[in-house]
């Protein structure tokens, strides 16, 4: 849970989405972009749609106890449009353009062909 506060994942993860990158994240792996500004200031995530694992996921696996913060809400605080699936682990993955998340573990597969595919795409 330390992602955050990196300045160094915060100017890589910039930088590739500034020279039209693609950025993917899944289960808590979003928590890198919670901090992640752009050169004009807007925080990466702002008015995005993406997902993360859920904080009723964190409950259901008494999680909640251990982080120092509700993922889902710092994502939400930071302007992002935070969605998740109906059933608690289960797949599930957002696009927005050249950002893709996946939810939780069971996200991975989906995921990895949705990066894939848009890679695919914005380097041809």
């Amino acid at each position: 849970m330390d992602f955050p506060d990196s300045t160094y994942l915060q100017r890589i993860t910039r930088e590739i989405y500034e020279n039209k990158g693609v950025v993917s994240a899944i289960c808590h792996g979003p928590s890198a972009l919670i901090n992640v500004k752009l050169s004009n200031g807007k925080y990466l995530i702002e008015d995005k749609t993406l997902t993360s694992f859920s904080y009723k996921e964190e409950r259901l696996l008494m999680l909640h106890k251990q982080i120092p913060f509700v993922l889902q809400s710092k994502l939400e605080k930071r302007g992002a449009n935070y969605k998740q699936s109906l059933l608690p682990f289960t797949s599930f993955v957002k696009q927005d353009g050249r950002l893709v998340t996946g939810q939780n573990p069971q996200s991975v597969r989906k995921t990895t062909k949705k990066t894939l595919k848009l890679l695919k795409k914005t380097y041809k």
